[in-house]
């Protein structure tokens, strides 16, 4: 599921506390935006102490959005991040696939060093002029990734558009090509965040709009905007009839505690994650 991915500041103590009882289908501990520069170092550790005391059972997937290419600081993220309890990884302001597939390098190389048991996922955040015309050959880029966001305020901010961002116009083309170019590579797409915290109708029509031109779900920056979010972008038809075959081709195994990893359903290969997602879309249909 890929209704809302919630960031949470990772220099933050007492919110990344708070998010155990929050339950968004992604919870995304920020190292960028949010964190000065002079609290990364802080941040990574707190993030990292975070994810080691996760627990396996959790409903909502783990990632944390690491720092710019640009930045200089992927690589000293990625070494403190990449522990048990780690879903997947939110690359920000990403142009083209090369940006991409280095980074998934860096992981893959992490991951086998380290022994780790779980696939690290990947999202890219399109949030430049190249990385919109790139969209669809950075959803390609790498099997692990599983989404793209859009982010809008650096677009508007790379397109030199000086104008309040609920100006749909001025960012129109950009985010209606994306969750094109994600599903067209067979991902989703998370729309931009909505910024007014206390303006819960702005949210609904927001979410409402974004659902329309096939986003999946929302970024969020707010707890409160979780429930709106998902009541917008509940599971369709398709996504329910998708859970309900893999359940009927994992259920017997995993309930009897007999799992043989994974198995083929209709030419995909599917594992325990995608049966925690489908009965993550059954509970959400039934809600």
């Amino acid at each position: 599921m890929y209704r809302s991915l919630l960031f949470i500041p990772g220099n933050n103590e007492r919110f990344l506390v708070k998010s155990t009882s929050l339950k968004p289908d992604i919870l995304c501990f920020d190292l960028e935006d949010s964190v000065p520069s002079n609290d990364k170092q802080v941040a990574r550790k707190l993030v990292a102490e975070h994810l080691a005391s996760r627990q396996e059972d959790k409903e909502s997937s783990t990632y944390v959005r690491i720092n710019s290419v640009d930045s200089g600081l992927v690589e000293e993220d990625l070494d403190k991040i990449i522990v048990n309890g780690l879903d997947g990884v939110v690359i920000p302001k990403i142009s083209n696939s090369q940006e991409v597939i280095e980074i998934a390098d860096k992981i893959g190389t992490l991951v086998s060093k380290r022994g780790n048991s779980s696939r690290i996922r990947i999202i890219p955040s399109i949030e430049t002029a190249r990385g919109v015309i790139n969209a669809n050959s950075i959803a390609l880029s790498h099997e692990n990734v599983v989404a793209l966001v859009f982010g809008v305020f650096d677009y508007l901010y790379d397109m030199n558009i000086d104008v309040q961002y609920d100006d749909s116009i001025s960012y129109e083309y950009a985010r209606s090509k994306i969750p094109v170019d994600a599903k067209a590579a067979g991902i989703e797409a998370l729309d931009s965040i909505w910024q007014e915290v206390n303006d819960i109708d702005g949210l609904i029509k927001d979410a409402t709009n974004a659902r329309k031109l096939g986003y999946s779900g929302k970024t969020l920056i707010h707890p409160s905007h979780i429930i709106p979010v998902h009541d917008i972008f509940r599971p369709t038809k398709k996504q329910i009839e998708w859970a309900e075959k893999v359940l009927a081709a994992l259920q017997d195994a995993f309930e009897k505690g007999n799992t043989r990893g994974a198995i083929l359903l209709d030419g995909k290969m599917i594992d325990a994650v995608h049966y925690k997602q489908a009965k993550s879309v059954i509970k959400a249909a039934k809600q």
